[in-house]
């Protein structure tokens, strides 16, 4: 191949379509877990992460509920990748083998946000979460109904010390965990025979970069432990998580539909969710009450 800017565009769309197919191909999980949410500047400030008061019978004026603000913020951070080729290879017609480089960059962009949501899941025994607490905290702090502004501790952690697992609401309109998007991953390409870098080099760079980051929505819809993957330890989770109330008292409504963990915990997951029979015979009653993702981000 000549080596001239229109040829060297002409190039990368077809290392631009490797990556396309990559990227769309690319299962991902994280969405099983994580909200996308569109970002606009150098961080975001959740100060709605609180409560929203319950519905009342309208009788007279409206009353205004206060919303609880919280200081919780999430900075986006930078992340790229880039690959050199050849001149060489280019002059040579030679480029044909970078094909597969370019689609498992486009898969390394597709499934990146699991390397940050899945990881967050993980650290949340020790992550501060909006209310100033670990993410899965034993002290929450909860208020008491009718405005005396008193509060009780809430649990959402079984300690232990073995591998996590997790079992979330992910039902509702937010997931426990917020993937905000600054910039979209991009693939880009230098096409300057005369860059330096090429001058210098003898190589042309192309990468693909984006601006994301990942923090904690409502501990509520979460329940983390460390302790033995059981079904005695699942049902106290569920039942934990149920019995939520808000700081007005009513129930939150909270429905456990997904059991994440990572392949150490797999079986004992598939015992819960999927046998028709517990160990001693019995009819297994937590068949079904979740969904299963194991994924090894987690491990």
């Amino acid at each position: 191949m000549i080596i001239n800017r229109q040829n060297l565009r002409d190039l990368f769309v077809g290392f631009n379509a490797a990556f396309t197919q990559g990227f769309r191909d690319a299962p991902q999980d994280w969405p099983k877990i994580a909200t996308p949410v569109p970002s606009t500047t150098r961080e975001e400030h959740y100060a709605w992460l609180g409560q929203f008061p319950r519905l009342r019978e309208w009788v007279g004026e409206r009353v205004v509920n206060a919303m609880a603000s919280h200081d919780y913020r999430v900075v986006n951070q930078k992340f790229e990748a880039t690959v050199e080729v050849a001149r060489d290879d280019i002059e040579d017609d030679h480029y044909g083998v970078y094909k597969p480089l370019f689609q498992e960059m486009g898969y390394a962009a597709a499934t990146h946000p699991n390397d940050i949501v899945f990881p967050l899941l993980a650290a949340g025994f020790t992550g501060i979460c909006y209310d100033g607490q670990p993410f899965f905290d034993a002290d929450h702090p909860v208020g008491l109904p009718g405005g005396s502004g008193g509060v009780v501790s809430v649990s959402n952690v079984q300690p232990g010390s073995g591998a996590p697992w997790f079992l979330l609401d992910v039902s509702r309109a937010l997931k426990p965990i917020i993937f905000q998007k600054r910039r979209e991953y991009d693939m880009r390409g230098v096409f300057d025979l005369n860059d330096e870098k090429v001058f210098m080099t003898d190589k042309f760079l192309y990468g693909v970069d984006a601006r994301v980051a990942a923090g904690y929505g409502f501990w509520q819809q979460a329940f983390g432990s460390k302790d033995v993957l059981s079904a005695a330890n699942y049902a106290a989770a569920r039942q934990a998580m149920m019995a939520f109330k808000s700081d007005e008292g009513r129930p939150l409504g909270i429905k456990p539909t997904l059991l994440v963990c990572g392949p150490s915990n797999e079986g004992a997951a598939l015992e819960i969710l999927k046998a028709e029979r517990n160990a001693s015979g019995a009819t297994n009653i937590y068949r079904g009450t979740a969904e299963l993702l194991v994924t090894p981000w987690l491990d």
